[in-house]
């Protein structure tokens, strides 16, 4: 047996070797014969579901993916492109629609846990010539700009509106024991998940102020 002589020498002489060897052309060829590899087995089809939603007031029978999202489904799939896919990861509020009553960031959330839910988006709001009065105080204000976020606001609006009226508290509700007040204060809380980039703000909360006090 050789002795093992870990020298730089050594090191350096047999990494010349080796490559003498490989460009003198000793090399197995295309296709040849070599040592054994193991082959990727093709990935396992994935499983398909039937999801039933009613969105906008019409059920949908849909087969899908487990891992496809209610936006992706409602975009991709029923070419609702109302909510819009921004961040997707929930934070800038562009994908919001109403599930249940409630608002929801569509692109957290998949659609197969949403089965039998009833689902709004901007579309089945208003139409352009019957607007919801979110939508026509979003006009009258110019509660936009770019147009990328209207939609989720509008929706966030909607659904925020309801929530106030059904005594759900906010981060900045101060008496718990007490029916929220809809002041400024928590409007801003309340929306705060929906991010306007062109800085609409002021716009979005006069429309809201508005819808509130005609509720009222």
């Amino acid at each position: 047996m050789s002795d093992f002589n870990p020298t730089r020498r050594n090191f350096l002489q047999a990494g010349a070797a080796t490559g003498g060897f490989i460009a003198s052309g000793h090399v197995l060829p295309v296709g040849a014969a070599g040592p054994s590899q193991p082959t990727a087995s093709p990935a396992a089809a994935s499983p398909q579901y039937d999801v039933r939603l009613r969105v906008n007031g019409s059920e949908h029978h849909l087969i899908l993916d487990p891992r496809t999202t209610l936006l992706d489904a409602l975009r991709e799939r029923l070419r609702l492109t109302g909510p819009k896919k921004g961040c997707d990861q929930g934070q800038c509020g562009a994908c919001t629609v109403i599930v249940n009553g409630r608002r929801t960031t569509s692109c957290l959330t998949l659609a197969v846990m949403h089965d039998g839910d009833e689902v709004t988006t901007i579309e089945g709001l208003g139409t352009p010539r019957n607007l919801h009065p979110m939508q026509a105080a979003f006009v009258k204000h110019d509660g936009y700009q770019c147009g990328f976020c209207t939609c989720g606001q509008i929706c966030s609006a909607v659904a925020m509106l309801d929530e106030v009226k059904a005594g759900i508290p906010s981060h900045v509700t101060a008496d718990l024991t007490q029916a929220p007040q809809l002041t400024d204060e928590e409007i801003r809380e309340r929306m705060s998940g929906n991010i306007c980039r062109c800085g609409a703000y002021s716009n979005i909360h006069e429309a809201i102020v508005e819808v509130a006090g005609e509720r009222r």
